[in-house]
């Protein structure tokens, strides 16, 4: 009789009590890590890619223990740029994100903008004919440190451009990367300009990689015709003639032809942006909380734009087991303050670029090494789900980013399935994985997100 009224109470308890709400709400709840390794993914047209040839335990014991795909970053035509690909794998639609990464850049190393009388722009320190504006390199031979390169902005920074009451605001930031503010005190100018960067050509507020281009400084062309894209235009022109004569003439860049390496006596310029746009915040996207680690100005923009708590860490040195453990210990630290920590490595992307597959391979090992078993061994995959991918493929035997699918791992206990994966691999994912293949990266976090509430 007992038996069968407690029987009868707990039956309708649980009736009452919408105990399936309290388990999905555990799942919200769950805590996430998206890393992005760039540029780590090649193409199956070129195998065995780096995935398959690199030693890398930790990324293979999670895809052990995951589901598993491939998507497109843009679509399967379009090569994706670093701002485009990073807004589309946390859920925008690029083609509606209508941002010059110029902004971006300048909000990753803290500087603004006076809308309507300042254009901004990505930059890149280059090596030049000074006679005949003839690209040597267009990054320096990535010999260019940080510290070079702020001394040389120094020298540039502030630049009076003689003409509309013009100057310029130079900031370096990484490497050979740079931001450069075109202004004028009486004169309004407008983002609707070329790139004077001929690897690029201008879409929109956008740029697209061009597979062949001829090398030399682009002068700048208004896209409209307006007076302020026409001034703008007037001024960049006299900024690129004016500092290639500081630069070339630079005391750094005199010692470094002593030396034999080349000099950085010129700025390339693309993206251009003129205002801060309106986007809704990553938060009410997904009703989560986000933070993000990233290594360079670009992503800690998009950060920025999207309201997301980021890590302050120190730019990458030549110290990758330093460098990683503290990019560890910044993912670790945020994700007791958000719901989702998005960590993005720069790692293989730069020796993708320099054709290096070897030196790409080594990368990948590195971060295995450095951050995916540390990170494993400080994870409670009970209560942590963690998803990798690539913001796109940077196939050493192309030099450049390509528009080949890149793959995606999901690792987390609680799911009632693990794909057959023996490794982290395009193949393995391309092939065994039960997300299968997703058209577009905008709809791929989504998509998870679902999958782990449910479980």
């Amino acid at each position: 009789m007992v038996y069968n009224v407690m029987k009868l109470f707990y039956s309708e308890l649980i009736f009452l009590f919408p105990f399936h709400l309290m388990f999905r709400r555990c799942r919200i709840d769950m805590k996430i890590i998206f890393m992005v390794i760039d540029g780590v993914a090649d193409t199956l047209r070129y195998r065995p890619t780096s995935l398959e040839l690199a030693r890398k335990i930790g990324l293979d014991q999670l895809a052990r223990k995951s589901i598993a795909g491939c998507f497109y970053p843009i679509d399967n035509e379009t090569p994706p740029e670093s701002d485009a690909a990073v807004f589309s794998l946390l859920g925008y639609d690029p083609r509606r994100i209508n941002i010059g990464r110029g902004l971006l850049e300048a909000l990753g190393v803290g500087i603004k903008i006076k809308e309507g009388y300042e254009v901004v722009f990505r930059a890149n320190f280059a090596t030049i004919d000074p006679s005949n504006k003839k690209i040597i390199d267009r990054r320096v031979g990535r010999s260019l440190s940080s510290e070079e390169a702020q001394e040389l902005a120094k020298a540039i920074d502030g630049i009076d451009l003689g003409i509309y009451n013009g100057y310029a605001r130079v900031i370096a930031s990484i490497g050979h990367r740079a931001v450069v503010v075109i202004g004028s005190k009486e004169k309004r100018l407008s983002a609707d300009v070329s790139n004077t960067d001929p690897a690029y050509a201008k879409e929109g507020r956008l740029s697209v990689a061009l597979k062949s281009f001829k090398p030399f400084i682009e002068p700048c062309k208004a896209l409209n015709n307006s007076e302020e894209a026409r001034i703008t235009c007037e001024l960049v022109d006299e900024f690129t003639r004016k500092i290639i004569d500081i630069l070339d003439k630079h005391p750094l860049n005199i010692e470094r032809a002593t030396k034999g390496l080349p000099k950085a006596n010129a700025l390339l310029l693309r993206d251009a942006e003129d205002r801060y746009p309106s986007i809704e915040p990553i938060r009410n996207l997904y009703n989560r909380t986000f933070g993000i680690v990233a290594e360079m100005p670009v992503e800690k923009g998009i950060g920025v734009i999207l309201g997301m708590d980021i890590a302050q860490v120190p730019p990458p040195t030549n110290n990758p087991q330093i460098d990683y453990e503290e990019r560890l210990k910044a993912s670790l630290d945020l994700l007791k303050k958000n719901d989702v920590v998005y960590v993005h490595l720069k790692g293989p992307d730069e020796p993708g670029h320099d054709g290096d597959k070897e030196r790409k391979i080594k990368s990948i090992e590195l971060i295995d090494s450095y951050f995916i078993q540390p990170l494993i061994n400080n994870i409670d995959l009970d209560n942590v789900a963690i998803i990798i991918t690539s913001d796109h493929a940077t196939p050493p035997e192309l030099k450049a980013h390509s528009s080949d699918p890149v793959p995606i791992i999901v690792a987390y206990n609680g799911l009632n399935r693990f794909d057959d994966l023996k490794s982290f691999t395009e193949y393995e994912c391309c092939n065994k994985g039960s997300l299968g293949l997703i058209a577009n990266g905008f709809k791929v976090l989504k998509e998870i997100f679902t999958i782990l509430e449910q479980k």
